[in-house]
Formats: structure tokens, sequence, C-alpha cells
């Protein structure tokens, strides 16, 4: 398929081995971009991990801040189709419309499930049991196009976000590389989702960081995972914020409402939630660095600790 003009429209790092597979195997005349951001408290003008990628092979790159009204460079480079992964804009229909063999999108889950901008996430936060990369039509509607392939992947119980987003990225650039001779030759399945089936991944806001123990063991433990490495899980203790990066449970009866520190040891902190107790194991305390728990119990009083409640 090295004859096959390539446009690929993509920004974090999620999107990087679907190009590097392009790139190898079609010829990719154009990379589209997110433009370049300040970092971190240095803010450092910062390139996506896409752009730095396509910046090694010498394929032209474009950053337009609002792709709905700067388009025409797509418009005027010649290409046979147009592939999209994690991109971050809304793509304009003059777009959609102008490669014959359309435009494809690789999205990080199971189609007609978990529409929009957070499906990793998403599902570790609901506890599935699997989730997977769908190959897609794009459409003018989000996420709605229809179905040209998709593959599962059953989600373990030490899949994090970062784990999970790793194993998709991969299982994405390789799925697509098996359908996209069908799309060339036109044999490809092209099947309409199931609107009755639709469930959307709506990006996770601040609200949704912080922990509920009034909840079940295992549903925090799903909401610690569901948001490592980031934005990270947190609870509040004595007006101080603690990330949450990971933790385990251990299920028996607690005399004690939820979300209170019932055991500080010098190894331990163990805090009540509605099925049993949650203990830490890695935390990030505001405005520090990650550490495990036992150093961060060397350098605290523990008895202003225990018993207290977080919130």
């Amino acid at each position: 398929m090295k004859n096959l003009k390539v446009i690929f429209m993509g920004t974090p790092d999620f999107a990087v081995p679907v190009l590097q597979k392009l790139i190898e195997y079609t010829n990719v005349v154009l990379v589209v971009t997110q433009p370049d951001k300040f970092v971190g408290r240095k803010q450092i003008l910062t390139s996506t991990p896409v752009k730095e990628e396509a910046i090694k092979h010498n394929i032209p790159v474009f950053q337009p801040e609002k792709i709905k009204n700067e388009y025409e460079m797509i418009l005027n480079t010649p290409t046979d189709i147009i592939i999209t992964c994690a991109y971050g804009q809304i793509i304009p229909k003059e777009i959609l419309s102008y490669p014959y063999l359309g435009c494809v999108n690789v999205h990080a889950s199971l189609l007609p499930k978990y529409r929009g901008g957070a499906p990793i996430h998403r599902c570790l936060l609901n506890g599935d049991e699997k989730t997977g990369i769908t190959i897609m039509y794009m459409a003018e509607k989000m996420d709605n196009g229809d179905i040209i392939s998709q593959s599962e992947y059953s989600i373990k119980n030490t899949d994090n976000v970062g784990t999970l987003h790793k194993e998709l990225s991969i299982l994405g650039a390789n799925l697509l590389l098996e359908t996209l001779p069908s799309i060339v030759n036109g044999t490809n399945s092209r099947i309409v989702q199931d609107e009755s089936k639709v469930t959307y991944a709506y990006n996770i806001n601040r609200n949704e960081e912080k922990l509920d123990f009034t909840k079940t063991g295992k549903e925090i433990l799903n909401h610690i995972r569901g948001l490592n490495p980031w934005p990270l899980a947190y609870f509040i203790f004595d007006n101080m914020e603690y990330k949450i990066i990971e933790a385990y449970f251990k299920k028996q009866d607690v005399k004690k409402e939820a979300g209170i520190i019932v055991e500080v040891t010098k190894n331990t902190l163990g805090i009540s939630c509605f099925d049993g107790i949650i203990y830490l194991e890695k935390i990030k305390p505001f405005g520090k660095k990650e550490m495990n728990i036992k150093d961060f119990l060397n350098g605290i009083h523990k008895e202003n600790f225990i018993e207290k409640k977080v919130g």
C-alpha cells in the first residue's frame, strides 16, 4: 500500500503507533495536529507527540487553531484517504467529503458504547470487563459513523488508564493496518450503529476526581485506576489534597462511618468505606512528589490522622 496517499490527523501519544504503522506501510503526505502548547511550571512551548513523530520522518505538519475555519491546506493536498486518531477537534464536512476513500477514525471503544473523548477512563471507572478498538467511517456527529471493524480487549484487574492506553494504542494501529486493504478495494464491512445502545464517554471533570468513600471498595478501586496516571483521584484531609495512585481493599465489617481513617501504623493507612477498608499504597500530597505510603507515614504525626474523617 505504499502508493496509498494518506493525510493523518492526531495529537497525543495514543495516536503515535497508528501514525508509525501508516508511515511504514503507506505514503503519509501530511500530518494535521493540534497547535504547540505551553506546558509545565516553566511554560515550555511543547509540540504534540504526533508532530514530533512526523518531524522525524520529514512529513509536512499542519497545526490549525480551529480546523473548522482553517482547512484549505488539507483540501490542497492530494490524498486518497484521511485517517484520524484522537485528533481533538470536530472535523468539518468540507474535509469529510474530500478524499475519495473517505475519512476513517480509530476510536478506543467498542462503539456504539462510549462515544466521546474519554472512553478509556470511562470503561475503567464503570468496572467493565472488556473494551476494544473500533475502525469507523467519520460522520458529522461525534463518533456516530458506520463501523468497519472492531477488536476486543479483556480488561485485567491490574489495568489502569496508563496500561490500557498503551494496549489499545497498539491494538488500534494493528487493526487499522489489517482493515485498510479492504477499505482500499471496497470489500470492507459497513455497519450502521445501533442508536438505542449509544453511551457517551465525556471528558473527566474536576468534580469526578474526588473519591467517595460511601461507595463499595470495588467501586473505589475502579475510581482510582480509572484516573491513574491522569488526572488522579483524590481526597481532602485537614484542608490538604492527597492524590491516590495505588491502593488495595479488604472486605470486612467496619463499625465506623465511611471515610474515617481507621488504621495508621508504620506501614499502613486504612480508610473505611461502605463494605471494608481501603489501604493506601502510593500517594501524592499536594505540592509534593508521589511516594509510597511507608515513606509518607515516616514523616507525619500518626495521632493526627487516626479516627479523623477525610472529605
